[in-house]
């Protein structure tokens, strides 16, 4: 609840679910070398159409960018920091299952495993590089690195995990170097759905347009994000009491205010589409980040059946998602490899 405020100092709540993930896997090995992924990283096509489509879907780079970017932002702030890390090389490879550029935070879920490997390989521990700190490396990777328009919210649950209410303001940043994260129990969570299409999305061009507005000082914009910052307050008391009538309310006007500022053309009419659908059903829907996922609750499994089948008949995705505290860490193949697996950020608090 209350993105995109995260981006424009406001507030949000957000959780973590366990339905997709993102992988790094790092081993020693005599020089350093980040493998390419065999599907999101081609180099050999069928035929010029081929090459044409794939760069129309996934751009020039594919992920081999973010582990890149992510080693290279480590090991400045390892530097930064006054650490020496040891002179060990590894090799490098991840995998991925979060459908693609609909707003579900499948780039970060990438940097961040890689961060969290890096930092498992290297022995930097949160006295190093402490969690509140951490989505803000994350963020430094796609914003300072990759120029990727993108705010905090999706990074601090992914670092975090489980649910977590979160405040921007500037003034907190500016004190701390971060903003105030609160874990949430995530069994005050009601049952969630998500939809989305599988037409991609660009989830970082969607906020272009706002930004620019909000940094001239609109007063629609302006008031907006106040508007996702006091949702955000008022779910985050829905979900204490469960009161889950209200919060579906919430979810709705979230969607509500975001298509009267950024309007119908940049919202999409597919995302309006799968809204609409939802809403002719009973459920809430938002977005669950920038477009191409919407995210909401339902109260019955009825209800969800005979949304599923709707949507189902007009190409859409549509699934229940299960919440997790934490993403999974395991230790494969001996000492020297290390596996890093990333649960993805629901990025609008899978509510």
């Amino acid at each position: 609840m209350g993105n995109p405020s995260d981006g424009f100092g406001g507030k949000t709540i957000a959780c973590l679910i366990g339905d997709f993930a993102a992988s790094v896997t790092l081993w020693e090995s005599p020089q350093l070398e980040i493998i390419p992924h065999p599907k999101f990283d081609p180099f050999c096509f069928r035929n010029l159409a081929d090459l044409t489509y794939t760069a129309s879907l996934d751009g020039y780079y594919g992920g081999l960018r973010l582990l890149f970017a992510t080693c290279k932002r480590f090991h400045q702030y390892c530097q930064e920091a006054g650490l020496q890390l040891p002179d060990r090389n590894f090799t490098m490879e991840y995998d991925i299952n979060i459908p693609r550029q609909v707003g579900l935070a499948g780039s970060s879920a990438i940097i961040t495993a890689a961060l969290q490997a890096l930092m498992e390989f290297y022995e930097v521990d949160e006295k190093v590089l402490p969690k509140p700190i951490q989505p803000n490396l994350v963020l430094e990777v796609e914003t300072k690195e990759l120029h990727i328009q993108a705010g905090l919210q999706d990074r601090v649950v992914q670092c975090y995990g489980g649910l977590v209410y979160m405040d921007f303001a500037p003034e907190i940043i500016a004190k701390y170097g971060h903003g105030y994260y609160e874990p949430m129990d995530i069994s005050l969570l009601p049952p969630l759905y998500l939809a989305y299409s599988d037409c991609p999305s660009d989830s970082g061009k969607i906020h272009s347009n706002v930004r620019y507005r909000f940094d001239a000082g609109d007063p629609e914009v302006l008031a907006g994000m106040k508007e996702f910052a006091r949702y955000t307050d008022e779910a985050r008391t829905a979900l204490l009491a469960r009161d889950y009538e209200t919060l579906g309310q919430l979810m709705d006007a979230n969607f509500n205010t975001r298509r009267r500022i950024y309007g119908d053309e940049w919202i999409g009419a597919r995302n309006i589409d799968m809204v609409e659908t939802a809403r002719s059903f009973g459920l809430p829907a938002k977005f669950s980040g920038s477009g191409g996922a919407i995210v909401g609750l339902y109260s019955s499994d009825e209800q969800f059946r005979q949304a599923q089948e709707a949507f189902t008949a007009k190409g859409y995705h549509f699934q229940k998602i299960h919440p997790v505290q934490t993403a999974a860490n395991q230790r494969a193949g001996g000492e020297a490899e290390y596996h890093r697996t990333h649960r993805f950020a629901l990025v609008a608090s899978c509510l």
